[in-house]
């Protein structure tokens, strides 16, 4: 049977964590459009394909193109933006159907997104970026590096996607599952727990990744929200990159949370992270693994000091 790379993040199976109860205020948070919830910065637009993208724009110098992962937008790199501007660029996308972007029946196909932020920096005037991709937005950098490797000028992978393998019967199974109508009727607990669960300790300032997400269940365009994630699910299948991870010329900084709740998959699969991440970076030709203690799914939000110290260090050599 054919295998399949894939890791299931963001938006997951409701996980049974012990301890983790929803506060009450939760329930009576008002709803929210997505271009109501605050970034802490100012966001920007550009115009790809006749899409709206939203977009922060920090700092001068050689260009970072933050990608975050399923279910997530920029705001999710609100802990690295400012030390990672220092010295340089950096631009924190989000992605269609996610954020401030617009929400469409689009492809929805990782080739699609690393189209789109070809176009994206092109439109920029930015030939060139390091491709820096958080879980699904990992494996978007990996799709990229192959398909348009003169764009990207190195990588900084955080919890990838794509390393996983998967049975053609797992991955069937995780496409009937995680359907638009599954996310769209998740519970406010659910919710609390589905991202707590991307953490070994949630820090406080996490908090809004739960409140933005059950505010924007009332927004306009929250099914299309539903509608990408779910596809999302099967682009992430249908864009295995293991077997081809050799083929990856550039540098590679890979980091990982030695506790990661969601790689690998813990329904399915089972064991420590490690047992997925080395091998994954053994088949790159340039990559280098750093594995963070106590740190889970969500390494650059929960680990923002050792993540930004991990970065500028890579770039620097």
């Amino acid at each position: 049977m054919r295998s399949i790379r894939f890791v299931l993040t963001g938006v997951v199976l409701i996980m049974a964590l012990q301890g983790c109860a929803s506060s009450g205020d939760w329930y009576h948070l008002p709803a929210a459009e997505f271009n109501e919830i605050e970034y802490g910065y100012a966001v920007k637009t550009a115009t790809v394909r006749n899409i709206e993208l939203g977009y922060v724009d920090e700092g001068q110098g050689d260009v970072l193109l933050l990608i975050h992962g399923l279910g997530s937008n920029a705001k999710g790199w609100s802990r690295n933006i400012d030390a990672l501007s220092r010295d340089h660029r950096v631009l924190a996308v989000d992605l269609p159907g996610y954020g401030q972007s617009d929400k469409g029946y689009y492809e929805y196909s990782l080739e699609f997104y690393a189209q789109v932020l070809k176009e994206f920096l092109n439109g920029l005037g930015v030939d060139q970026a390091v491709y820096v991709g958080h879980s699904m937005g990992g494996q978007i950098a990996l799709v990229s590096a192959l398909e348009y490797p003169e764009t990207v000028k190195d990588l900084v992978l955080i919890s990838p996607a794509g390393f996983e393998t998967f049975t053609d019967g797992e991955g069937d199974w995780m496409r009937r599952v995680v359907s638009a109508k599954f996310v769209s009727e998740t519970t406010v607990r659910g919710v609390g727990i589905n991202l707590k669960s991307n953490f070994y300790d949630a820090p406080e300032e996490a908090d809004f990744m739960i409140t933005d997400r059950i505010q924007i269940r009332g927004a306009s365009d929250f099914d299309r929200y539903c509608y990408a994630v779910s596809l999302n699910v099967a682009a992430m299948l249908d864009a295995p990159v293991y077997d081809r991870l050799g083929e990856i010329p550039h540098r590679a900084l890979v980091l990982f949370g030695e506790n990661d709740n969601l790689i690998p998959n813990r329904f399915l699969h089972g064991g420590e992270t490690a047992t997925v991440a080395v091998p994954g970076v053994a088949k790159l030709q340039n990559g280098e693994l750093q594995m963070l203690p106590k740190c889970g799914h969500f390494v650059q939000f929960e680990k923002p000091e050792e993540t930004n110290e991990a970065i500028a260090d890579f770039l620097s050599r």
